[in-house]
């Protein structure tokens, strides 16, 4: 046998070695890192996909919650996984676009770090109000000139917080900052009047809305809720720049074989187009429409490239 020949068969059995994880992936079960406590909206997409995708992909998906620095630690513990496609993470505006560029010592980029796989959608942001706040819209809340007003957020650097910090700077009023953990919280406090304004996702306030308890001035997507048409976005109100949805991606660390995220994306495409998937999004108004491997990247890092530069003037001029 020649040296050439040899040769040759050596690289056919390198190049059959490579290729045969991606054709036979998934052979183990997948866990998915979501990096929020249990019921946080990460954990609560890293449930739907341990729920709709087993079926496409045979096998189990195994959620593991790891909460704890803005979502740093659970981003960074996907990051830095082997990239066999067995650890995926649930990633964010807030892991991803919001957290890094206020952390003095990010543990990972959020581009360079990871595969984005496919996109899993997520909810406008809304400013509600009590109602004896006296105030039905935007326009109002501006004009009550000088006069500080408390507000709740989910947190420090969360989308709700920074929304109404840019939004405040914008528009030239004060407000108080009053950072809880979490949405619940929030609305406990508004409903008993301890605050009049709250910024939270739509899907933590819609139920309130419906049932009258609170009012909502507007929405941050860039086009109207179905259900309450009569509530203008922040676009709409004069806030260009103000379009936003706290988003969440199927993620995976860097050098993920393109077969695997090829699977992942069209298993996740074919799951959310299901009428079960579908119905479970639009009763928290997310907003979710498939993307490619390549479209779900170059969001991201159009994300990280606004978020970020938002995120470091709001919280170094609080």
């Amino acid at each position: 046998m020649t040296t050439r020949l040899l040769a040759a068969l050596a690289l056919l059995a390198v190049s059959m070695a490579s290729a045969a994880p991606a054709a036979e992936w998934p052979t183990r079960p997948i866990r998915i890192i979501a990096p929020s406590t249990p019921g946080g909206a990460a954990d609560t997409f890293a449930r739907l996909l341990a729920e709709f995708l087993p079926p496409l992909l045979h096998q189990p998906l195994i959620v593991d919650n790891r909460a704890g620095g803005g979502g740093l630690i659970g981003a960074a513990a996907a990051a830095h996984a082997e990239p066999d496609g067995y650890t995926l993470v649930t990633a964010s505006v807030a892991y991803h676009a919001i957290a890094p560029a206020v952390s003095p010592n990010p543990p990972f980029d959020p581009i360079r770090d990871f595969t984005h796989i496919a996109f899993l959608g997520g909810p406008p942001n809304t400013f509600v109000v009590h109602p004896a706040f006296g105030v039905r819209s935007v326009k109002e809340l501006i004009a009550r000139g000088g006069r500080p007003v408390d507000y709740v957020s989910p947190g420090v650097g969360t989308l709700g917080h920074l929304l109404v910090e840019y939004f405040a700077q914008q528009a030239g009023i004060a407000v108080q900052h009053i950072p809880h953990k979490g949405s619940s919280q929030d609305m406990v406090d508004l409903i008993a009047g301890n605050v009049m304004i709250a910024s939270m996702t739509w899907s933590s306030a819609v139920g309130q809305v419906r049932a009258g308890t609170v009012v909502p001035i507007a929405v941050s997507s860039g086009t109207r809720v179905a259900e309450f048409p009569h509530v203008p976005t922040l676009q709409e109100e004069g806030f260009d720049d103000l379009v936003a949805v706290t988003w969440y991606a199927l993620s995976g660390p860097a050098g993920l074989s393109s077969d695997v995220v090829e699977k992942l994306n069209h298993a996740v495409n074919a799951a959310w187009a299901t009428p079960a998937v579908r119905r479970r999004l639009a009763d928290d108004a997310i907003m979710a429409e498939p993307m490619s491997p390549h479209a779900v990247t170059a969001f991201v890092t159009s994300e990280v490239r606004k978020w970020g530069p938002i995120s470091r003037r709001v919280m170094t001029n609080p």
